[in-house]
């Protein structure tokens, strides 16, 4: 087992100072797991509920009466599946002294964070959690991370095919299982087709019209498929940022698979040979690079954006810390160089830094500002942000 240290000790941390934290992710990504570790180490009694069982949701059917005698660490997992109990929650929070503490896990984050925020303001800590990233593989697995993807036992299967039938197994799983129980009532083949046809626009702007045409139904339907995903953290969506400039710039935000395993299942790519020859192995190795970034700097998703303009100037992610803005390009190359459009992006957007993410081994600078960075490098040469 991969010890996960950046997220035991955040989770830890929020612990002592919020009474209730939430560990949000996708499924099958760790988060029991995690949440079993941090159990070991609490000091004080702790208490479990896992409300996929149906004897646990019996003996939460009176909630007040279930928690309100706990002491100590109170596990409430797979909490979407019950999200009545948060106004309670909210009641245990404010008691003198704080004699429990809850760390609810959830896998859908739309209506959870919706609810949760609206009754635990003030009182709920957020963290998300992904799949396993360089800090906790190791730069020398980065080829293997980037294939598999980050879902543990995807990435530490015995070899590449057991790794695909995870990975098949989990799709299937997560259409004929996990939908119906997070109330979602799309038919299973046609979720499966969406999630597909989004494999071939990854790393792309958003154009629903384009996919709704092609698919045969309303736009605002391929918006709600869309939404879903993202809310089951299988997708992530990038939005745009602008700038009072003189230049159009694009509005629509750009679509990654959260995940490089699942992409690769949902373009049938089978081996690390055939990811390398594959049309979309720079957009997939963008993706995969981003996220990696993403984690090493312990940005919050609304602080990531991309930029684009109408005259084909773009940069790929930007992440801000306060008034701080700091460029990241992702190229797929052993010999980047300073391209036309790094320099508007640096120029237009006034970034502090630009960094190039690359394939190959070193890392340099490149002009005032700006530094070629090897992703293998990535966590001796870039720090998280502050």
């Amino acid at each position: 087992m991969l010890h996960r240290k950046r997220h035991l000790d955040r989770v830890r941390d929020l612990l002592t100072r919020f009474p209730v934290v939430a560990i949000l992710g996708a499924r099958q990504v760790g988060k029991s797991t995690l949440a079993s570790q941090i159990a070991t180490g609490f000091r004080g009694r702790v208490h479990r509920f896992d409300l996929e069982l149906p004897e646990n949701l019996n003996r939460l059917r009176d909630t007040t009466l279930a928690l309100e005698p706990l002491r100590g660490l109170v596990v409430l997992d797979e909490i979407h599946r019950m999200p009545e109990i948060f106004p309670l929650l909210r009641v245990l929070a404010d008691r003198p002294r704080t004699p429990a503490r809850f760390l609810v896990l959830g896998s859908a984050s739309m209506n959870l964070l919706r609810q949760a925020s609206e009754s635990l303001a003030g009182r709920i800590a957020f963290h998300d959690m992904s799949g396993f990233d360089l800090s906790e593989t190791g730069a020398d697995k980065v080829q293997r991370l980037w294939f598999r993807g980050g879902f543990p036992r995807s990435f530490t299967a015995k070899n590449d095919v057991e790794s695909w039938d995870w990975r098949s197994g989990f799709v299937r799983t997560f259409l004929e299982r996990d939908m119906p129980q997070f109330g979602v009532r799309i038919p299973a083949p046609v979720m499966g087709r969406f999630w597909a046809m989004l494999a071939h626009v990854h790393g792309c702007e958003w154009n629903a019209s384009e996919l709704a045409s092609s698919f045969g139904v309303a736009h605002t339907t391929i918006r709600h498929y869309l939404d879903f995903l993202t809310a089951t953290f299988m997708v992530r969506q990038l939005r745009p940022w602008h700038e009072s400039l003189a230049k159009r710039q694009v509005k629509s935000p750009k679509v990654y698979f959260a995940d490089t395993g699942v992409l690769h299942y949902q373009l049938d790519i089978r081996n690390p040979e055939g990811l390398v020859t594959h049309p979309k192995a720079g957009l997939s190795w963008e993706g995969f690079a981003m996220e990696q970034v993403i984690a090493r700097l312990g940005a919050e998703r609304r602080s990531c954006y991309f930029w684009a303009t109408y005259g084909h100037a773009e940069l790929d992610l930007m992440v801000t810390r306060g008034q701080e803005k700091h460029g990241f390009e992702f190229k797929l190359t052993a010999a980047p160089v300073m391209t036309r459009s790094m320099h508007i992006a640096l120029a237009d957007l006034k970034l502090d830094s630009l960094t190039l993410i690359h394939a190959g081994r070193d890392s340099w600078p490149m002009a005032p500002k700006v530094r070629a960075v090897a992703l293998s490098r990535l966590l001796e040469d870039v720090k998280p942000l502050r």
